[in-house]
């Protein structure tokens, strides 16, 4: 498969209208943050069932002097969530949909404020009208459902459709809406339009917010205006993997960004040659279950860790946990975590300023929260905390959740510049170590992220783990495997359980830039 390639600039989304909004923006000479900025936008507003303006983001940013910035931008648990309140409200588990998921802080929109400082500084002059355009029209005139919402599962509706709003938005006839039929969303054009010229901390701090807090509270949410108004996002310092010939960073707690480099740095002290072998898969799912066992005993909130997450990171550590691994048969590990839908999209632009962005609101729908006078839809991210107390993720306000959210950026020692992600909520890191994987054994960036893929997975009753596999393998590999003690099933290709993942790299020597987005999505790269 041949890799679209640009002159100077490139975008990749998985919805086609967020391309073509990062591509007008680095037309009207906006930079790779505006271009962002503008795409979270629209793509909040087009892809409903995988992000929106109600929930988290996270970036990591390379600068003209190949400095990379990570923006943490996850919101806490609001001042009401507590253990009592769930328990005394008869809960054993934070509920998935509904007022009572939608628990903690949206989180993103402080990372476009935090963004649109740092695109400032680089040279960015766009106002925010013109970043804000192309969502507010998408969402008061309406746009096509896309494919890949209409797939998604009619059992999640049946438990969707009794939560405050929902039914209403993205329901017709009782049944949900079918790919090409036409979503508008009134009133969140009237948010994002206060935005565009109250400026974003309007959402927070202003007007924008009292409207949220007054909707949270009718429903019965436990996030207060005051939750809202103590709220920002985070620069931090990214995490970051040496390997040969390239550097690949990642977020730092409560991010599992560490997975993906864990998984990364025994991936290459495994001797693995050719990317599809048996090798390549059962080395990489090895390297999965060592980083998921870290990584469930000790991210949470970083202000609650008592683990160096460089510790994890060191040769010498690397090298001890690669030698426990049999390239010959599957060890034992950890159960896999849930599944979950969030999107991932990059940009560089003419000055070589890269950025990898995932935005998500955690399940389909997120809680499926709909709040009447803004139509923000809020996510359900604070499933991820614990109603035990004895847990390193117990529920307490200002708490933030655990975070499968982790998009990646490599540097190479030729120069060349690689921000690359994925959807897939628990399986993010085994996704993204394959796509790396392959590009790093010599495969194309749009064969690497066009390949068959695998996940490691819970079974259809949560009980036991699953090597899942798209069709599209060698036979031959799928006994091997199997040989080798590892659960396979098969299911078919190109399925989303297997991720919308892209890539963008830009070459040192001419500035050119490939860009790539999954087939299994609905977007693809635009650039200049």
């Amino acid at each position: 498969m041949e890799t679209p390639v640009f002159g100077h600039a490139g975008v990749a989304a998985p919805h086609n209208l967020a391309c073509e909004t990062g591509q007008r923006i680095l037309i009207q000479g906006g930079n790779a943050i505006e271009a962002m900025i503008a795409m979270a936008a629209t793509i909040g507003v087009v892809y409903p069932h995988n992000n929106s303006l109600g929930g988290d983001g996270f970036w990591l940013v390379t600068d003209t002097k190949r400095r990379v910035h990570a923006i943490q931008a996850c919101g806490p648990a609001g001042a009401g969530a507590t253990l009592k309140a769930y328990r005394d409200l008869g809960h054993d588990a934070i509920p998935a949909r509904g007022a009572l998921a939608a628990l903690t802080v949206p989180g993103a929109i402080g990372g476009w404020l935090i963004a649109a400082d740092m695109a400032r500084a680089f040279g960015g002059k766009l106002p925010l009208g013109v970043l804000m355009e192309d969502a507010i029209r998408h969402a008061r005139d309406g746009f096509p459902v896309s494919p890949s919402q209409a797939r998604v599962e009619p059992r999640e509706f049946e438990e969707l459709k009794a939560v405050p709003g929902f039914a209403p938005l993205f329901m017709k006839d009782g049944q949900p809406l079918k790919a090409g039929e036409r979503l508008a969303q009134p009133a969140l054009a009237g948010l994002i339009d206060q935005l565009a010229h109250a400026g974003l901390d309007d959402f927070y701090r202003g007007d924008a917010a009292r409207e949220i807090a007054a909707d949270l509270d009718r429903a019965g949410s436990f996030v207060t205006r005051d939750d809202l108004k103590r709220y920002r996002a985070k620069l931090r310092e990214p995490l970051s993997l040496t390997l040969p010939g390239a550097t690949v960073f990642n977020l730092p707690p409560p991010s599992q960004g560490l997975s993906t480099l864990i998984i990364l740095g025994l991936a290459d002290r495994l001797n693995i040659r050719r990317a599809g072998s048996f090798e390549h898969v059962h080395g990489l799912v090895e390297a999965t279950k060592k980083a998921t066992a870290i990584r469930n005993r000790i991210l949470a909130d970083p202000a609650l860790m008592t683990a160096d997450p460089t510790a994890f990171l060191a040769p010498a550590f690397l090298e001890k946990e690669a030698a426990a691994i049999s390239m010959s048969h599957a060890g034992p590990g950890p159960l896999p975590g849930a599944p979950g839908d969030t999107i991932w999209m990059g940009a560089i632009d003419n000055q070589g300023i890269a950025v990898s962005y995932i935005q998500s609101i955690f399940w389909d729908f997120g809680s499926g929260l709909v709040l009447p006078k803004t139509g923000l839809l809020m996510q359900n991210r604070g499933m991820a905390f614990s109603l035990d107390p004895r847990s390193l993720r117990a529920l307490a306000p200002g708490r933030l959740p655990f975070h499968t959210l982790n998009p990646a950026m490599a540097q190479f020692s030729d120069g060349r510049l690689m921000p690359f992600g994925t959807m897939g909520g628990d399986a993010q890191p085994q996704i993204l170590a394959q796509i790396f994987s392959r590009y790093r054994l010599g495969e194309g960036l749009a064969d690497a992220i066009d390949a068959p893929r695998f996940v490691l997975k819970r079974d259809a009753e949560g009980k036991r783990p699953l090597l899942f596999m798209e069709s599209r393998f060698d036979d031959a590999l799928y006994g091997t495997l199997d040989r080798a003690c590892h659960p396979v099933d098969i299911g078919p290709a190109y399925a989303d359980d297997f991720g919308h993942s892209g890539a963008l790299v830009r070459h040192a020597a001419n500035g050119r830039v490939e860009a790539m987005h999954d087939p299994r999505a609905d977007g693809g790269a635009l650039g200049l």
